[in-house]
């Protein structure tokens, strides 16, 4: 995969990890998983997510779980619940914890994934 194409896909996988979050969440609370209600719910985790590629710089190293992936992750639950906090949205502590959780299975687990599919590779390569 080229490096252009590489930073694209990481950084639509972490926009799918986040609205996938979004959409379980609304599920599991009964909200309705309309686009919406996901958007609504959605875009202070994606703005924490774009502001974790930024301090990352993850365009450099897009699949990396350190220092990318620590970075989106981080940024985008400490962003997400400042933005929501802002907007008069829960940020009660049960949400936090799930929420980093989560989020931390989805983001750093699609990169753990993918460095494990390119150990594989390699190998068998070799």
């Amino acid at each position: 995969m080229t490096p252009a194409k590489q930073v694209w896909s990481a950084l639509l996988a972490d926009a799918v990890c986040v609205i996938a979050f979004c959409a379980m969440g609304r599920r599991s609370h009964a909200e309705g998983v309309t686009v919406s209600g996901v958007a609504e719910t959605a875009w202070p985790f994606l703005a924490g997510a774009v502001i974790g590629w930024l301090v990352s710089r993850g365009w450099r190293r897009p699949l990396a779980i350190a220092p990318t992936g620590i970075a989106v992750w981080v940024c985008t639950i400490a962003a997400g619940m400042v933005l929501r906090k802002a907007n008069s949205a829960g940020v009660a502590v049960t949400f936090v914890i799930v929420a980093s959780t989560v989020t931390a299975a989805l983001l750093l687990g699609w990169r753990a994934v993918a460095a494990l599919a390119r150990r594989r590779s390699a190998g068998r390569r070799a």
